[in-house]
Formats: structure tokens, C-alpha cells, sequence
């Protein structure tokens, strides 16, 4: 079996920023490890005169008080689909992979077609401050992409439940065609069970250290984990909490608890280090998203045995699971709710070093990049 891997950007490398967050590189390598030979077919092109056309129908739109979406203009992807159709005719391959649905919007070619993505259009409509207040033509396009990238896809995998049903539900594509399939954890992390277990054991009892890690404040809820460490603090467990991504946004000065280290880029080996060190001499990943798709951060505390505090929205319940990898929280849960549920893991610090075992299991299990490519494999023999 021979892939054409189809993306926008350029998923050979870690080295640039826009090839979504390093899940492109990750999804290729995991294929690879499968013993999937590869064929890329990106970063496929963006015409200048498409950029130029993009720039004026976001001012023409902006003026009249909507947001238009680059992602939702057909001309983009009916060139795409010609960029795609001359790479094929010079390859053999037996199925065409794309890392989301819009890339083969509208291609024509004979092996099947499957796309990985992390949500559906619907799935973002009003729920990142992008897609709110969007004009009719990216509404309308937007949708008519969805609908014909699942109608002529075999398999349309999503990387959550709430994806995956959305595009049963709101797109009526086929259910038997839609799976899930969770994303890895975008670390190389080779530690054996008595290695994670002394890595519990090394975090202080005395102290809880919080880790924020995004890159917007108010969209990954670092007002929340804000107050939450500021009334741990005021009930008498000494707390700290550290940001990694952005500047948290405060009235006045920042308390003396909170250390923010502003964004560390993780594509060089250098940041990558510094993060996984963060990472792992935490006691809680916290981010309480208000939206998010499948934050593979999660994943990545995980797999160094570090539980999660996030909120039950978007694909984030397939990702933590209650009392076995983290604890999810109402999206309007007052920041109360979490102090006492940190609180009384500290003050019972057995069960805290058994939910954080308990969370590398779950990497183990299901969280990394090895299992999602054997799902993958899987699937795909399905189809050829």
C-alpha cells in the first residue's frame, strides 16, 4: 500500500509554523512506522492572484461588519484539486490521504479518498471568535465544501466523538464511512513505567505547580486557571502557576505566584526540551479551554504522567477521561469547583501519584502516535 499524503503546508519538517501545530509532521511519521510508504503532495501552491482576490474580499467583508474566511473560497481548492491531479498522474499510489477534508474538496482521481481532520465547519461555527459573524459566502461555501469532501471520501476520520457525530448529524455522511481516531502526543517521550514513576515521585508534596500552555489567554481559560491558583494559594496549599504560549492578560501587576515565560518555540530542540522539562516537573496540566478541538497538549502531559484539568467542551472528552487521565469540568463551573478537586488530591497525595500513573497509562494505551497509525493502517485495508 502506497499513500499520496496530501497537505497545504509542508509536513516534512518541524521547522516552519504553519503546518498545523506539528500534527501534519506526527500524522506522516505515524503512517511511516506502519511501513506505509509515502508519496508527498504539498505544500501545495497558493497562487499570488488567489492571495490578492483572499485580501480584498476580507476588506470588502470587514467593511461591511463580517468575518470572511481565506478557507472557505472554492477558487483555493478547485486549484489545489488541479496541483494534486498532475502529482498523481506522475505517481502510483493506491490512496489519497489528506491531513483535513478541504484539500480534496474537489478532486477527481481514481484510488479512494480519506481525510484525518478535527472537526467539521458546523463544529466551528460560533465556537472560535474566527468563524463568528461570518458573511454568506463564507457560510454557504464553507458547508458546501464539507458536504462534498464526505460524500466523496471512503473514510472520513475524525480525531474526536463530537467531530465524528457532527458530521453524521449535521452533513448526514454515511456513519458506516466516519471514524475516530485520536491524535498522539507531539513528544518523542521513551520513558518506561519506573522511570514515569520516579518522575512522580520527584514533584514537591509541599507545593502544586500548574502549567498553562497556549497561546490565548482568554480562549484556553487562563483567567480561570488564574483564579484557580490564586484561591489555592488563599486556602493554604502553596501554589504556583507557570505560562508557556502568551502574556497572561491581568488588571494591574501579576501575583507572585505566576511565572510567565512567554512563547518557547518548539520546533527547535532547544524548546522542545525546556517544554518537556515544564512538562514534566508539573503536577497538572490546566488549561480550561472555553474552545478547543483536540488539544494533543494533553496528550503530551500524559505521556510524562502529568493529569489534565480542562473543560467538557468541543473533542476534548475523548481525549481526558475522568478520574483515569485528568478531570473535565462544566463549562460554567465556578474556578471553586477545581480548587477543591486539586485541593483534595494534595491533602490525599496517594491518589494524586495513582491519577498520574494512571494518566501514562492512558498515553500508552490510546494517546500516542504508535496506536493512531496501527488504527490507521487498519482502516485503510478496508478500502483497497
Amino acid at each position: 500500500m502506497r499513500i499520496a499524503y496530501v497537505t497545504p503546508f509542508n509536513a516534512t519538517t518541524l521547522a516552519v509554523r504553519d503546518n498545523w501545530s506539528g500534527i501534519g509532521y506526527y500524522m506522516a511519521q505515524a503512517l511511516k512506522q506502519q511501513s506505509i510508504p509515502l508519496e508527498y503532495i504539498g505544500p501545495l501552491e497558493d497562487r499570488l492572484a488567489l492571495q490578492v482576490m483572499r485580501k480584498f474580499k476580507n476588506r470588502y467583508h470587514k467593511f461591511l461588519g463580517n468575518n470572511y474566511i481565506k478557507d472557505s473560497e472554492l477558487l483555493i481548492y478547485k486549484d489545489y484539486a488541479r496541483q494534486i491531479s498532475a502529482k498523481l498522474s506522475n505517481t502510483k499510489v493506491d490512496v489519497v490521504f489528506s491531513a483535513a477534508s478541504n484539500p480534496i474538496t474537489y478532486l477527481e482521481c481514481n484510488q479512494p479518498i480519506v481525510f484525518w481532520a478535527d472537526a467539521t465547519f458546523a463544529n466551528l461555527i460560533d465556537f472560535y471568535p474566527l468563524y463568528s459573524n461570518l458573511c454568506q459566502e463564507s457560510f454557504q461555501n464553507a458547508h458546501l465544501m464539507e458536504t462534498m469532501s464526505l460524500k466523496k471520501s471512503k473514510l472520513a476520520i475524525y480525531s474526536s466523538e463530537w467531530a465524528a457525530q457532527t458530521a453524521i448529524d449535521y452533513y448526514q455522511a454515511e456513519p458506516d464511512k466516519v471514524k475516530v481516531v485520536t491524535f498522539g502526543a507531539n513528544v518523542e517521550s521513551n520513558l518506561n513505567i519506573a522511570e514515569i514513576k520516579n518522575l512522580i515521585a520527584s514533584r514537591p508534596t509541599n507545593q502544586c505547580k500548574l502549567l498553562f500552555l497556549g497561546i490565548d489567554w482568554f480562549r484556553k481559560g487562563g483567567n480561570v486557571a488564574l483564579e484557580v491558583a490564586k484561591k489555592l494559594n488563599n486556602s493554604g496549599l502553596n501554589t504556583e502557576l507557570t505560562v508557556v504560549g502568551c502574556q497572561p492578560i491581568v488588571e494591574g501587576s501579576l501575583p507572585d505566584f505566576v511565572k510567565p515565560l512567554g512563547f518557547i518555540q518548539k520546533s527547535t530542540p532547544e524548546g522542545k526540551n525546556k517544554i518537556y522539562q515544564l512538562i514534566a516537573n508539573s503536577h497538572f496540566l490546566i488549561l480550561p479551554s472555553i474552545a478547543d478541538c483536540t488539544p494533543i497538549v494533553f496528550c503530551e502531559a500524559n505521556s510524562l504522567g502529568v493529569p489534565c484539568i480542562s473543560r467538557k467542551v468541543g473533542g476534548i472528552p475523548s481525549i481526558i477521561k475522568d478520574d483515569l487521565n485528568g478531570k473535565l469540568f462544566d463549562k460554567d463551573s465556578d474556578s471553586t469547583e477545581y480548587c477543591e478537586y486539586i485541593y483534595n488530591l494534595f491533602m490525599n497525595y496517594s491518589e494524586y501519584q495513582n491519577l498520574a500513573l494512571s494518566a501514562f497509562h492512558e498515553y500508552e494505551s490510546r494517546l500516542n502516535w504508535k496506536v493512531a497509525g496501527e488504527k490507521i493502517k487498519e482502516l485503510l485495508t478496508t478500502i483497497i
